[in-house]
């Protein structure tokens, strides 16, 4: 299954919606994909993006310390599928040589990507099956986007769901 890197772009409210959405942007092209997520994934993306540092551990930061105590290392995270207007992702470990997957929402696995500097994929099938756009131009700004995401809905691309 072909995969091509993307970087967060970043993250913002769907002006239609009000619900988050992280914007990806492949690394190769301008073509960018959004993705919905939940008010407390956006943030934890948010905190990670800006570096803020919390007083306790959030779920996230949890995770990446288990997996420092366990020896194991995030080799890159990979948003897999698009079914039913729901993305899906798996993140990719490796655990003393061994490669094991774990399911998770796409939300999860990118902040958990953002915390452990771990790559982030998307299949063609994916990009094939969801209603992406590609730039011709560099700089995009914020109004850029608002006016691409005024002109779909979240049915078009994947709304987030628990």
């Amino acid at each position: 299954m072909e995969e091509r890197e993307f970087k967060i772009k970043g993250l913002m409210m769907d002006p239609i919606a009000s619900s988050p959405i992280v914007i990806l942007q492949d690394v190769q092209k301008n073509t960018l994909l959004p993705i919905w997520v939940g008010v407390f994934e956006a943030n934890a993306i948010a905190l990670q993006i800006e570096r803020i540092d919390t007083p306790r551990p959030m779920t996230h930061d949890l995770f990446k310390n288990m997996l420092l105590h366990l020896n194991a290392q995030v080799l890159k995270i990979v948003v897999t599928e698009l079914k039913e207007n729901t993305f899906f992702a798996l993140i990719h470990l490796d655990m003393d040589g061994d490669i094991v997957t774990i399911d998770c929402r796409p939300s999860d696995a990118i902040a958990i990507a953002l915390r452990t500097d771990a790559p982030i994929y998307v299949t063609e099938e994916v990009i094939n099956n969801s209603r992406n756009v590609t730039l011709e131009k560099e700089g995009l700004d914020s109004e850029d986007i608002k006016k691409w995401l005024e002109n779909i809905s979240p049915e078009d691309l994947g709304e987030y769901k628990m």
